[in-house]
């Protein structure tokens, strides 16, 4: 059973237009947290952006796609049993990688942006059902970008601060699913990414058995990188 580390706000099902022909059918937001209780949970930390990463403060977003077939995912077994494991998979990711978690600022008082993370830091996860053909989007062919627009999440950004990752999952009913990652390019460069990404996948096929933990190759240095 997923704990309190997943905070779920489920919203009335409703269609939404994000790109043209690609209606896309919000199932739910959530908030994932690194996973509570364990001797491995850090408290609060922050630390500045190094003068090569500060160059990236202005570049746009990075976004990724990865789509699984998967011809029997109807949304039922989708809701019970694919999202809540993939939910307490990146949940125990995201203990081994915090800084995804927290969010990028720049207080008055610092001479650079710092990354910081805090006990209620968390990533937010949008669940999605779209009726787009799978096969078409997932194939190797060129596609124009508006067709994939609706399978990318949109990192939470303010005045003050921008948080370093966002995710969507999104089904595709009796074809498949589709994990959306947008990062910020300050904080996340392409190889921590893929490291990170093959870290949840490793730890989402272990959750049946007593040991979870990370493989070495997937662990990443201390926090700061």
């Amino acid at each position: 059973m997923i704990n309190s580390s997943i905070q779920c706000i489920r919203l009335t099902q409703f269609s939404l237009t994000m790109a043209l022909h690609n209606p896309l059918n919000i199932l739910e937001i959530s908030r994932v947290a690194p996973f509570p209780n364990s001797p491995e949970s850090a408290s609060d930390f922050s630390f500045p952006l190094t003068f090569y990463d500060t160059f990236w403060l202005n570049f746009p977003p990075v976004e990724r796609l990865f789509f699984y077939q998967l011809t029997d995912s109807t949304l039922l077994h989708f809701n019970s049993v694919i999202i809540p494991k993939l939910k307490h998979s990146l949940s125990l990711a995201l203990l081994h990688y915090l800084p995804l978690a927290g969010k990028l600022t720049w207080p008055p008082h610092a001479t650079k942006p710092i990354v910081s993370y805090s006990s209620d830091d968390a990533v937010t996860v949008l669940v999605a059902e779209s009726h787009a053909d799978f096969n078409r989007l997932s194939n190797d062919d060129i596609i124009e970008s508006p067709e994939l627009r609706h399978l990318i999440p949109q990192l939470l950004t303010s005045d003050d601060k921008a948080s370093s990752m966002a995710l969507q999952i999104t089904l595709f009913p009796n074809q498949g699913f589709c994990i959306g990652i947008t990062t910020h390019h300050a904080i996340v460069d392409g190889s921590t990414a893929i490291t990170f990404m093959k870290s949840w996948a490793n730890l989402c096929t272990k959750l049946d058995k007593q040991d979870a933990s990370l493989l070495p190759e997937l662990t990443p240095p201390l926090i700061g990188w």
